[in-house]
């Protein structure tokens, strides 16, 4: 790596994460199904109808992980909670995936790892799904219970804690593209959705202030819009997108207000009173988690709003074509800063890339190392950056693409399960144990 620890500020939290149902294992414990579980089984929806059963049964094998992350010299994991984990119907409590999270986090702390929990990473139990998931207002309830009902155990230990990781694969990728659970493909099922899991994140941010509990965030991800071409309607397309993917969360996070530009497609479709939820949305945050990956290129699409298409970009790309371009990481974290969190600590909660180039992964290294330097830069022009998160410790499920798509630092064998550290896991440890 072209960085090592001491060019970052003393307390600086140098982390990985991953999220529950990619990595644990869901057939064990007692988990209920999910919707993942669902969607998995339709033609076409996850590259060869994979599935989290097995995953990388990180639920047997996590003292193993935690051991390679200690040895990489990381300060902090963040890693999530399964809602059907430890509420197989999304409402009763299941004993046992309580108890597996409070091993975990006492093997986190046992191996000078940081806990920096996420609640909410994707996999809404089938029950929950089946009364309308997203779409139905009452979600935000059964996630305060939920929230309750888990940190109620294992709360007093953690570093830090965010509701819902990228609230716009939940809502728009997942009900109105239809690439995610639970695949509908609906503007009125997007926007109620997109309000829902706003209102959602604020009830479990006051649930958690009013169980004692500090350092409390969110996490937005985040893609550069591009205008393809130079023509006025690629800026407005490119604005727009920006608005849906990047300005409508964040704005209604921390400003109490979403974008009106956005508000423009969505608005006949939000669920009545939308605006007095503001208060319990705007739940004060310590601080905010950016997920960068790529910029996408847009030009104006003459089909129903939107009307907007993304075209194929110039740079170089990633095992999954996605373009290559940290300069977009600066930006965000600056743009984060000085118009929406105004001074609040940020961390990059994600980062990373995937390759096919095995267990000599130069891609990845060059990646991160252009990344961090691009953080870097933000920090240098007064971002208050506090940590930096890489997308992933190792090799999982990963949602539509299946098993096939590589972020990890530590290649998985799906097979015998052996982990196998790659380059860029020796190179990060390198760097940070110096």
């Amino acid at each position: 790596m072209n960085f090592n620890r001491t060019d970052f500020p003393k307390g600086f939290l140098f982390g990985a994460a991953t999220s529950s149902y990619q990595i644990e294992g869901h057939q064990f414990g007692g988990a209920g199904p999910t919707h993942w579980d669902t969607f998995a089984t339709g033609p076409g929806n996850v590259v060869r109808q994979e599935n989290g059963a097995l995953a990388c049964d990180h639920y047997h094998r996590y003292p193993e992980d935690f051991a390679l992350m200690k040895q990489a010299g990381f300060d902090s994991y963040r890693f999530s909670t399964s809602w059907a984990r430890v509420m197989p119907d999304g409402i009763n409590v299941n004993p046992e995936g309580l108890d597996f999270y409070d091993k975990l986090v006492d093997s986190m702390l046992e191996n000078g790892l940081k806990p920096a929990a996420t609640l909410y990473h994707w996999e809404l139990p089938s029950a929950l799904s089946d009364r309308g998931g997203w779409t139905n207002r009452d979600v935000a309830k059964w996630f305060g219970d939920f929230t309750a009902t888990i940190m109620g155990r294992i709360g007093d230990r953690m570093e830090s804690v965010a509701a819902v990781n990228e609230p716009w694969c939940v809502t728009w990728l997942s009900h109105y593209i239809g690439h995610h659970a639970p695949g509908l493909r609906s503007l009125r099922a997007a926007a109620r959705s997109m309000h829902h899991v706003m209102l959602a994140h604020g009830t479990a941010i006051s649930t958690m202030r009013d169980m004692g509990m500090s350092n409390l965030g969110g996490v937005f991800n985040m893609e550069y819009a591009n205008p393809a071409d130079n023509s006025p309607e690629a800026a407005r397309a490119a604005q727009l997108y920006d608005g849906i993917y990047n300005r409508f969360f964040l704005s209604g996070a921390l400003r109490g207000e979403y974008p009106a530009d956005v508000l423009e497609g969505i608005e006949p479709h939000l669920p009545d009173g939308w605006q007095d939820d503001f208060p319990v949305i705007t739940a004060p945050l310590d601080w905010v988690g950016v997920n960068y990956y790529t910029r996408k290129n847009l030009r104006f699409d003459d089909t129903p709003w939107p009307s907007l298409e993304e075209v194929e970009g110039d740079l170089p790309k990633t095992a999954l074509d996605w373009e290559i371009y940290p300069e977009g990481l600066a930006f965000f974290l600056k743009r984060t800063h000085e118009e929406y969190s105004k001074g609040l600590p940020i961390y990059v909660t994600e980062n990373g890339m995937a390759s096919d180039s095995g267990f000599d992964d130069q891609d990845r290294i060059a990646y991160l190392n252009a990344h961090f330097a691009a953080a870097k830069d933000a920090m240098d022009a007064g971002v208050p950056l506090a940590g930096y998160y890489v997308w992933s410790l190792m090799d999982n499920f990963e949602w539509a693409h299946g098993y096939k798509s590589r972020f990890g630092m530590v290649h998985m064998d799906f097979e015998s399960l052996k982990r196998t550290p790659k380059a860029s896991y020796e190179a990060l440890k390198i760097a940070l144990t110096r």
